[in-house]
């Protein structure tokens, strides 16, 4: 794993195009590997960056694992020199996916980063404070698993961005290109999510 990105190492990152994956990793798991090896490969990034939040707004922090409990859980996980696992939005102090990518775009100014999303989430996203400004600051990468339905095209970010879509065989391209630009990567379907996982765990006790 390579070193958690700080806002004071910004010539780290100078000129390298990174994916970011944000969200509650509560607690992580191999269905977000899957998704951040596919994006290295489809995408062509120089990294990943799981950005484990301190508190997901549009969650419930009852059965939320401490912040050092989930980023352990994201270190065990990533297994991978290229997915750095890191809390940087408890040190740039922003809690909305948007304000969290103008300060990454203030602190890391010759970093392309490009936004990573599964298809569940582009159903919501238009819940998300100033989600409009997340498309228009950087490429977005969809994320779309098994069993797929045409519901993914009828939400309201689908609807606002439909011109902007670029077809999955572009994807390369896309870290390039300047926002909004999207597309939809279909990926195979890994089974694993953190609520199966915290369910397993409660029968055990």
């Amino acid at each position: 794993m390579l070193s958690a990105p700080s806002p004071y190492l910004s010539n780290l990152w100078a000129g390298r195009t990174v994916g970011l994956l944000g969200g509650s990793f509560n607690p992580a798991h191999e269905g977000h590997r899957h998704i951040s090896l596919y994006a290295l490969k489809h995408l062509g990034l120089d990294a990943v960056w799981w950005m484990v939040s301190p508190q997901n707004p549009l969650k419930s922090s009852k059965d939320m694992a401490p912040l050092k409990d989930r980023m352990a859980s994201a270190v065990k996980a990533s297994h991978h020199p290229k997915i750095v696992v890191t809390d940087i939005e408890q040190h740039l102090h922003t809690r909305y996916t948007a304000d969290t990518l103008e300060a990454l775009q203030k602190h890391f100014p010759t970093t392309r980063f490009v936004w990573l999303m599964g298809g569940d989430n582009l159903r919501q996203v238009h819940r998300w404070q100033g989600w409009k400004r997340i498309f228009g600051m950087v490429p977005v990468a969809v994320f779309d698993r098994p069993p797929r339905s045409n519901s993914i095209k009828t939400c309201p970010a689908f609807e606002r961005f439909r011109a902007s879509l670029q077809p999955q065989e572009r994807a390369q391209l896309l870290k390039m290109q300047k926002p909004p630009c999207w597309t939809i990567l279909h990926i195979p379907l890994n089974e694993l999510s953190a609520t199966q996982i915290r369910a397993k765990r409660k029968l055990r006790r």
